[in-house]
């Protein structure tokens, strides 16, 4: 017996609900030309994730409810077709109201049984234009990016279903969401119920090393229950969330069957063969990136969708001649194409000749629209009006942020008049130490760069030059944007390390203090000078209010400067 299953590996839009159903109706009519059994979506398809706040309102669950129904519509004809559709699911539970309460809710009736709605994160399964079961998720995260207890109810049943066969034949799977599947009771569970495969539909946000760390976790489920499995992944920008695709399926012997290509949409075909109750998957394998390319690939994805799903015509951005801002123009132009994006440089008294120099260079290569704007009759101007207030006092940055606040308002106004949004430019080495201007340098609607610290910038720059992912015929970024000192370029001969550690040092503590929550203690006995360490981990508490007025950029570490981030700004905390 031979089972075609597709993963729908593709990219949907959150609160698109019509959209979403329209393709996933069109990914069902594509399997089922394919000759596939079953199309398996990934979670909360229909909606998108995630929905957030959506989920608390009544009218986008009717409109949820809607879109399955088109769904089952659409795909009645495609006979012997299984589709698996992610979606949220209301549920009406009897709650009793415990002896010694009252109030709106049991009508001031104690011990009174009322109705509640739940909602379940939830998958169906559609067979001849019907749902004929349906899945909640048991297993609800509630960390790093994860807010799920904030609006589902987990589920505590199993759920095994046939696909029939063309032959009569029936394959039995068990559901899995995502979540469920890091644990090893749902999985065994659905064994015990007679799966023979497991089938686990996911959103699974990305973060350096990721895949990686899935494939690991699903090959111990297959190692626990011995059975294969087929992982369902979502691809696709939302917010500061990458989703990177990578579908795949493991055998039962854990070794990857089929993985299908990264950051991109695919209806990725499994085979399923059951020879005397043997069952073996097979399908093309992918090979794995380095760590380089997944990252480049997610961040080109990340501005792409920001910008495609939001509607904005283009971007722009500052481009100064420094590193921050080449590798920035570089992603913008993989993402968008060179004709979507304008660099503008704005040199101060301070910019060096080199760095229009290496702007117009680079500028050139990707053949983007680029002006400039000089900014010393803006800086005079502003000088003169505080000349007054300032009599007597030397310069410092007060007159350092002037010049970064001067560009922040000339980018934005840009974007006021010709709708593209400004890509900010600052990394999360900077973030984290508030090496950069608030309303300033930080001015802008989208940040690229803001979870890859700065030794990383330098990766990503050279690999880009090596590489040509995107087929633009050129390496962008001209070399002695890489190998020259970083400077803000904001007073005269200033350098990064002027005022911050070694960018080696910098990150390494920034990863163990803020990614890995370790004191500052262990840092220094891990051999990191006590006072680095006791000025990145003072910079980093100090700067928090910037952070919180900063754009949402991109996602690529296990913890950002995001949804994975809650600190206080008032907080006298030290360790």
């Amino acid at each position: 017996m031979l089972f075609k299953v597709c993963l729908a590996q593709l990219n949907f839009v959150v609160g698109d609900v019509q959209g979403n159903a329209r393709r996933i109706i069109q990914a069902a009519h594509e399997a089922h030309a394919q000759g596939a059994q079953m199309v398996v979506t990934p979670e909360l398809a229909l909606c998108g994730y995630a929905a957030e706040d959506l989920f608390l309102r009544p009218a986008f669950l009717d409109a949820c409810d809607d879109a399955l129904g088109l769904v089952c519509r659409e795909t009645a004809h495609l006979n012997g077709l299984t589709v698996v559709v992610g979606h949220p699911q209301r549920h009406e539970v009897l709650s009793q109201m415990p002896e010694g309460v009252a109030g709106e809710a049991s009508g001031g009736v104690r011990g009174r049984s009322v109705s509640v709605t739940c909602l379940h994160n939830a998958a169906s399964v559609v067979q001849s234009g019907k749902v004929v079961h349906t899945y909640a998720k048991q297993m609800l995260p509630n960390y790093q990016v994860f807010d799920e207890r904030r609006y589902f109810t987990p589920g505590y049943r199993t759920l095994v279903f046939d696909v029939p066969g063309a032959d009569g034949s029936c394959l039995r799977c068990g559901l899995l969401i995502c979540e469920d599947a890091w644990f090893d009771a749902p999985a065994l569970a659905a064994k015990a119920a007679g799966a023979q495969v497991l089938v686990v539909i996911n959103a699974s946000p990305f973060h350096t090393g990721k895949g990686s760390e899935r494939e690991d976790t699903m090959r111990e489920r297959v190692a626990s229950t011995g059975l294969p499995l087929m992982y369902a992944h979502l691809v696709g920008g939302q917010d500061e969330i990458v989703f990177e695709g990578r579908s795949f399926a493991l055998n039962a012997d854990g070794a990857v069957a089929m993985r299908a290509s990264s950051f991109e949409e695919n209806l990725a075909p499994a085979l399923i063969s059951i020879d005397a109750d043997a069952i073996s998957v097979s399908g093309s394998v992918v090979p794995e990136h380095t760590t380089e390319a997944d990252l480049w690939h997610a961040l080109v994805l990340g501005v792409r969708d920001y910008v495609g799903k939001n509607g904005f015509p283009g971007a722009l951005l500052g481009l100064s001649g420094g590193i921050d801002s080449a590798l920035v123009l570089a992603i913008a132009v993989d993402a968008l194409g060179k004709d979507r994006v304008r660099a503008v440089m704005m040199p101060s008294p301070y910019t060096a000749d080199i760095s229009w120099i290496d702007a117009r260079d680079m500028a050139a290569r990707l053949g983007v629209r680029y002006d400039e704007i000089d900014i010393r009759p803006h800086f005079e101007a502003f000088k003169a009006s505080l000349a007054f207030d300032f009599a007597h006092l030397p310069e410092d940055t007060t007159e350092e942020n002037l010049q970064a606040r001067i560009r922040g308002t000339l980018l934005m106004a840009l974007s006021n008049k010709h709708g593209s949004i400004v890509l900010t430019t600052g990394n999360k080495s900077e973030m984290a130490t508030g090496y950069c201007t608030l309303y300033g340098d930080m001015a802008g609607g989208f940040a690229v760069i803001k979870d890859v610290v700065k030794t990383m910038v330098f990766r990503l720059a050279w690999w880009r030059n090596a590489h040509d992912p995107y087929g633009t015929g050129t390496n962008p970024i001209p070399e002695r944007i890489i190998t020259r000192p970083p400077s803000a370029e904001l007073r005269p001969d200033q350098k990064d390390q002027d005022s911050l550690p070694a960018y080696e040092v910098l990150d390494a503590i920034i990863q163990r203090y803020m990614e890995n929550d370790e004191h500052p203690g262990s840092i220094v006995a891990a051999g990191y000078a006590q006072a680095d360490v006791d000025k990145v981990t003072r910079l980093l508490r100090i700067n928090e209010y910037k952070r919180r007025q900063a754009p949402v950029g991109i996602r690529v570490t296990h913890r950002s400067f995001g949804k994975d981030w809650r600190y206080p700004i008032t907080s006298k905390y030290r360790g």
